[in-house]
């Protein structure tokens, strides 16, 4: 069996929560204005842009290099987290299992993180582990900060 792991992060935010749960749930197409340097395009390929099950297709730029995901997007209104589950694309070459799970936790009103949770398993032992995709997502999320404040 090939190796499977799980990274944990916690990105501080100002702002609230809810305002940044929004922009990951519900406004992913302002991500090519707001952190164009990461995302060039985000497309919905099947459901709506803030539906439950919704499939998107991103084209991005990690390592200085075009890269295209494509993922099913589930939704946790509860805990105010956003799931991203790989279905094909650059990760899913070396990947089984890629999941980013991020979660927008207001801790106090001048304490709030994302919790970023990514689920992975590789293909094959000789598959490099997704420590490159977990230092793309951290570098969003804190990248997204000041758009979702401003907005």
């Amino acid at each position: 069996m090939a190796t499977s792991g799980t990274y944990v992060t916690e990105v501080p935010l100002k702002g609230s929560a809810e305002k940044h749960y929004k922009r990951w749930r519900n406004e992913n197409h302002v991500f090519p204005d707001a952190i164009g340097h990461h995302i060039q395009s985000v497309t919905v390929h099947d459901g709506e842009w803030d539906s439950h099950g919704a499939i998107k297709i991103w084209n991005y730029t990690c390592d200085g290099k075009p890269e295209v995901y494509k993922e099913r997007r589930e939704i946790d209104d509860e805990n105010n987290a956003v799931i991203f589950r790989g279905l094909e694309g650059h990760p899913m070459e070396t990947l089984k299992v890629y999941d980013a799970i991020l979660q927008f936790i207001q801790k106090s009103p001048d304490d709030i993180i994302c919790k970023i949770t990514m689920i992975w398993e590789k293909r094959t032992d000789d598959s490099p582990e997704p420590i490159n995709y977990m230092k793309f997502v951290k570098s969003m999320v804190a990248d997204m900060d000041n758009h979702v404040v401003k907005a």
